[in-house]
């Protein structure tokens, strides 16, 4: 089995992207990343940027892209961008209602992007924070989102920290969700129950990766939402430790 390539978020380096989006690339190519899940594009036209990822050696994991409040017209625009610039994934960050009917409309339009975004080959995945895990009535609000969808049209990106943060087992919520889960954001957990670097922190990375392949995992994607250490140390330090693992 082909070895799931390392990605980095790179809303993890926001404050250095914002300051030199080229010059962060060069820095997260010369880790050894194997791509890069944007967050942003640098101001740049899909061609150009396609052709400094290409340059630097970095693949495209993904791009995360608020899809719930676009138009047609809108939605349209960033199919175009997104597949001149050759990214197959199109993840939306973030959602959330209060009721298990506000989730079934949150599912409602996700699906329809997605089926939008499929006809023109691209996918739309949904990643997760703790909130949707959240019951009404017994079934967790990710469930509702996932049941209220068609697979082909909205898959996961399973955001790892977070699942474990809202009460779940993030290898359970792999196996539920095999064939769905092309993208994991991989990050830890400390012992206070706050963000760590890979393989510094709780998780059961050994079993997580000895899992996600048989999932049909296609993207490891490491993301820190905060670091207590600069951001570039680290987000060198998880991809040494996954080095050590034996996945990067």
């Amino acid at each position: 089995m082909a070895k799931i390539p390392v990605a980095l978020q790179m809303y993890t380096l926001r404050d250095l992207t914002e300051k030199d989006f080229l010059g962060t690339l060069k820095q997260v190519a010369a880790i050894g990343y194997a791509g890069v899940e944007l967050a942003g594009f640098g101001n740049l036209s899909a061609v150009k940027l396609k052709a400094v990822l290409g340059d630097l050696g970095l693949g495209i994991a993904g791009a995360h892209v608020g899809l719930l409040d676009m138009s047609e017209a809108e939605l349209d625009a960033a199919i175009d961008y997104h597949l001149a610039l050759g990214n197959k994934y199109l993840v939306h960050p973030w959602a959330n209602a209060d009721s298990a009917d506000g989730w079934r409309a949150i599912a409602q339009k996700l699906n329809a992007a997605g089926a939008r975004c499929r006809a023109r080959g691209l996918q739309v995945c949904y990643h997760n924070h703790a909130h949707e895990f959240t019951q009404f009535d017994g079934t967790t609000a990710l469930e509702l989102l996932y049941a209220n969808t068609d697979p082909a049209n909205l898959q996961a990106e399973l955001d790892l920290f977070w699942v474990s943060k809202g009460g779940s087992d993030p290898v359970d919520l792999i196996e539920q969700y095999a064939d769905r889960v092309p993208l994991l954001h991989c990050k830890d957990m400390d012992a206070e129950g706050e963000f760590a670097e890979v393989g510094e922190g709780s998780l059961d990375w050994e079993e997580i990766f000895a899992t996600a392949p048989e999932a049909g995992v296609q993207w490891y994607i490491v993301e820190q939402d905060i670091c207590k250490r600069p951001p570039l140390e680290s987000v060198t330090l998880s991809f040494q430790n996954l080095k050590k693992m034996g996945i990067a």
